[in-house]
């Protein structure tokens, strides 16, 4: 039996992998405590499913084989998983894996040192029409890329680091369709919207945030053809904890830790872009 620890569970992803377990899924793994600062998040989880509400984020520490961290604030994210890095165990880190580059590459460098292994991030990448989409594009169905543009929504003011908050889902889509080398980054605000260019080294690639409806549409450019669609989430919910499920199992990360912690870095231009009016480089992730 494996044991795990659900930290920052005020995301509605605690409750979704909580009913997968519930639902039979994955019986040889088993929820020893959930944690959020939020005391009402923890104790709703405890009355509908029975799981333990642990006091303090690191109770656990050599305790469980593997932690998820849900919380819906990314600055939250390593400060939960800080603890736990000795240990070895794989984590699951939600979107964003942090707010700021410096401490995702602090974060990386603990998890290459105790072999820690990771998934998460936005689950916009498991979304059937991205891993069509960029499949495709691998594949050079389509011929040469020459652009692209996506959306997605945001929501550009919150308690949960702003911009930060919801933004990966439209970079998670990007980098798993058009790769992770974006070179820099423009942006506009308009209001409650946002539009971003992402220029790749031969290819730029615009965004759409948009402040209502639930829109994820993607459109890819080739010499040969186009692909455009509305993605819908269908299993990506699942998909992405059967990840975690698998490194429990001892199975191997699905991404580098450099692309693991690239969108943090395309965020952060974003950001700067955004209040600077310019064109701001996406930092070159450290070594």
């Amino acid at each position: 039996m494996y044991k795990i620890a659900i930290l920052g569970c005020e995301n509605s992803h605690a409750n979704t992998f909580l009913n997968f377990l519930r639902d039979g899924k994955h019986p040889d793994i088993t929820v020893a405590g959930v944690y959020s600062d939020d005391a009402v998040a923890s104790q709703k989880l405890n009355t509908e499913y029975g799981v333990p509400v642990m006091n303090n984020y690191d109770e656990l520490v050599g305790q469980v084989d593997g932690i998820v961290v849900t919380a819906r604030h990314g600055d939250n994210h390593y400060k939960y998983a800080k603890p736990y890095l000795p240990s070895g165990i794989p984590m699951f880190i939600d979107k964003p894996i942090t707010c700021d580059e410096a401490e995702a590459v602090e974060f990386m460098r603990e998890a290459k040192k105790h072999g820690v292994r990771l998934c998460g991030g936005s689950c916009c990448k498991y979304i059937p029409l991205v891993e069509e989409y960029a499949k495709a594009v691998k594949d050079g169905a389509i011929g040469t890329i020459r652009g692209g543009n996506l959306c997605a929504p945001l929501d550009m003011v919150n308690q949960y680091g702003n911009l930060f908050f919801y933004s990966q889902h439209l970079v998670q889509m990007m980098v798993k369709v058009f790769g992770y080398d974006v070179e820099e980054v423009s942006a506009i605000r308009c209001d409650k919207e946002l539009g971003i260019v992402a220029k790749y080294p031969t290819f730029p690639v615009t965004g759409s945030y948009t402040s209502e409806g639930w829109y994820y549409f993607i459109n890819v450019y080739g010499g040969k053809g186009k692909l455009s669609g509305e993605g819908q989430f269908g299993p990506a919910f699942e998909i992405e904890f059967n990840d975690m499920c698998d490194l429990l199992h001892g199975g191997e990360m699905k991404e580098t830790y450099d692309e693991f912690i690239r969108p943090v870095f395309i965020l952060n231009a974003i950001n700067r872009a955004m209040e600077s009016g310019k064109t701001e480089k996406v930092n070159v992730v450290p070594v």
